[in-house]
């Protein structure tokens, strides 16, 4: 059994910039590709970004440029700098993992872009 807990989420103003943290723990025994899925209010869940476990990394166009999706395979962990965040970021964050056969999903934890 895998367990993802997301971390780093938070009150930032417009501009401003955040890392989400997830780390996941478990049974893992192999490499596993990981990402990023957010959703709004009234909104349609939406990927963010995915890295898999080649280290390509792949972006939504909203955030391309602005966002970062890296891991450490050591630490079992994944993250997402944001930087130049916006209102329309605002949002919960959740981690995934695909690990062997099984999809795997944290918890979330809220972004909040305001001034």
């Amino acid at each position: 059994q895998v367990q993802l807990v997301e971390s780093g989420g938070g009150l930032v103003q417009p501009g401003g910039s955040l890392r989400l943290s997830c780390a996941a723990s478990g049974s893992i025994f192999s490499m596993y590709a990981m990402g990023w899925y957010r959703q709004a209010p009234g909104k349609q869940r939406e990927l963010v970004a995915t890295i898999s476990s080649g280290n390509d990394t792949n972006y939504a166009d909203s955030v391309k440029g602005r966002f970062t999706i890296s891991r450490d395979n050591a630490k079992n962990t994944v993250y997402l700098q944001m930087n130049s965040l916006k209102p329309d970021d605002t949002a919960a964050y959740y981690c995934t993992a695909q690990i062997q056969i099984r999809r795997y999903w944290g918890q979330g934890t809220q972004v909040t872009v305001s001034s």
